[in-house]
């Protein structure tokens, strides 16, 4: 046990002997340094990439603010258009043009008469439901009920 214990006391003071050398302080500083310039250029890489980003998404919005300037120019000109006037005139004040007669209907009255349109997400759950097979439905049916979703019943 003793000999293992002088064997290894004296692989340690050969290897701390090494650091004596010139060569090998020199190496392990080189080592550090290039740690330290890759650190720094890793760091700088992931600025650029995140700012490049920054950059892109405000781009974005700048694109879409404008898309919504240009939408709003071409509405004003069509305010302007008379056009608009005829209508906003009918819809407004009751005005018709010459030789048109207008018919005043209650809205209770015109709404008794209206379909109702169905709603295009319902049918498509409808649909989708329809095909699945029990077991989907039944482990959709769970999943519904843990996460507190409300379906419309069949």
């Amino acid at each position: 046990m003793e000999t293992k214990n002088k064997i290894d006391l004296e692989k340690a003071y050969d290897y701390v002997l090494q650091f004596r050398d010139v060569r090998s302080v020199g190496l392990i500083l080189f080592v550090v340094v290039v740690l330290l310039v890759s650190w720094s250029g890793i760091k700088a890489i992931d600025t650029n990439y995140r700012l490049q980003k920054q950059i892109s998404r405000l781009e974005q919005q700048n694109q879409v603010k404008q898309l919504g300037n240009t939408n709003a120019e071409l509405q004003n000109k069509y305010f302007e258009t008379n056009q608009y006037l005829d209508i906003a005139a009918r819809q407004n004040f009751g005005l018709a043009a010459p030789g048109e007669i207008m018919l005043n209907v209650p809205s209770n009255v015109a709404l008794a008469h209206t379909a109702d349109i169905p709603n295009a997400e319902e049918q498509e759950t409808k649909k989708t439901h329809a095909k699945q097979p029990a077991y989907q439905r039944n482990f959709q049916g769970w999943m519904n009920f843990f996460l507190h979703r409300q379906l419309p019943q069949d």
